[in-house]
């Protein structure tokens, strides 16, 4: 590869890296996990859930489920802010895609520097394993 076109390559990933921190500068408030529409039955005598002949559950009820710091966690959701807790969890997505990309591009960008091209054939790219054990028994 010539060193123009190296240059060209880097100068291309450094711009989308700016494009990629604009764009997350841009996202506005964020929140992980997803919402589901839950109906429960509550099982008290002569509730319309537990009619025989044409049982209805309560809900629906909006369930927020998300992960922080290892744990899972689950809360109730009014049904009047569902739509707004969208957009946020919309945009939790595309910040993990920008991050996703963004990683992928820093590897691109610096693979070279810490690991050895495969055409290479300089000592740096060889490795040699340690005798132990299994090498003596030959």
């Amino acid at each position: 590869m010539s060193t123009t076109s190296g240059k060209q390559q880097t100068d291309a990933v450094e711009r989308e890296i700016a494009r990629i921190k604009r764009d997350i500068q841009a996202l506005g408030p964020m929140h992980p996990g997803s919402v589901s529409r839950q109906y429960q039955v509550c099982g008290k005598p002569g509730c319309k859930c537990m009619d025989a002949d044409n049982p209805q559950r309560h809900g629906p009820y909006h369930k927020l489920a998300y992960v922080h710091r290892g744990r899972p966690v689950c809360r109730f959701v009014r049904a009047e802010c569902v739509e707004a807790l969208s957009a946020r969890l919309d945009a939790y997505k595309t910040l993990r895609s920008l991050v996703d990309r963004w990683v992928e591009l820093s590897i691109l960008q610096g693979g070279e520097d810490f690991f050895p091209s495969p055409g290479s054939t300089g000592q740096e790219a060889k490795t040699r394993r340690p005798k132990g054990k299994k090498a003596d028994r030959r």
